[in-house]
Order: C-alpha cells, then sequence, then structure tokens
C-alpha cells in the first residue's frame, strides 16, 4: 500500500517537476513565464520562484526514490541466497510442511543404471598401456 502510494507521488512531483523546468526562462527564450514590471511578478521574481520550485521538488523527487527503494526491500528476507541455512530452509521443508511418507514399492537392491565403477572397470588401466604416438603435422 505505502509502494503505491509513493509510486504515484513519484510520478506526480515527476509531471510537476518536468513543467517547471519547462516553464523557466533558457538563454534562447522561454516557454511562457516572464511579463513585464507591471505584471504580477516581475521576470526576476519569477526566474526566482521558479528555480526555488524546481530545487524542492528536484529534492522531494530524490527523496521519494529513496523512500521506493527502502519500502521495496522491506518484504525481502535479511538472508543471502548463498547463505548454507537459507539454501537448506528452500532445499528442504519446514517442519509444517512435511509430508506423510507415500506407500511405495521398496528401492531396488541394484542400481537402475550402471553406476562409476562399472564405468571404471570397463576401461583398459591406463598404467599397463603406452601413450599412442602424436600425429605428425601435414606439410
Amino acid at each position: 500500500m505505502l509502494q503505491t502510494i509513493l509510486l504515484v507521488a513519484q510520478i506526480l512531483i515527476s509531471i510537476a517537476l518536468a513543467g517547471v523546468i519547462l516553464l523557466q526562462r533558457s538563454e534562447g527564450g522561454a516557454l511562457g513565464m516572464g511579463g513585464g514590471p507591471s505584471g504580477f511578478m516581475t521576470a526576476r521574481g519569477a526566474g526566482n520562484l521558479l528555480t526555488v520550485t524546481t530545487w524542492w521538488l528536484a529534492a522531494a523527487f530524490f527523496i521519494c526514490a529513496i523512500a521506493l527503494t527502502v519500502v521495496g526491500n522491506m518484504d525481502r528476507a535479511s538472508q543471502s541466497v548463498i547463505d548454507a541455512d537459507a539454501v537448506g530452509a528452500l532445499a528442504a521443508p519446514s517442519a509444517g510442511q512435511q509430508q506423510a511418507p507415500a506407500e511405495t514399492a521398496p528401492a531396488p537392491a541394484t542400481p537402475s543404471g550402471p553406476s562409476l565403477d562399472d564405468l571404471e572397470a570397463s576401461l583398459p588401466a591406463a598404467s599397463t598401456q603406452a601413450p599412442a604416438p602424436a600425429p605428425a603435422p601435414a606439410q
């Protein structure tokens, strides 16, 4: 809930900041603010107001961005993914999630596939054979 409120505030601040920046006077002119000395505000007063408003909106933007980061990370666990306890907790079911042993046939006495010992026994002994000569390079 708080993250949604902060996200909406961030969007509104961004829109307001873009508008205030576009209203400021640039070197080549301005999009609208300014006017003669007889108006509501002088050009200098309008420029100062827009500058101060820009600073406040920029500060609010960064504060809101930091708050969004903090709120987004509150839901995460404090344990590392690499932490052995965390990995063990992920691999083993918790006490509340233990399942009853299923009724299955007993495990066969022999493995269903070849083992590493079978593979080593089928290979010729490396110590009794001489290494094969390397092929001569083609010229």
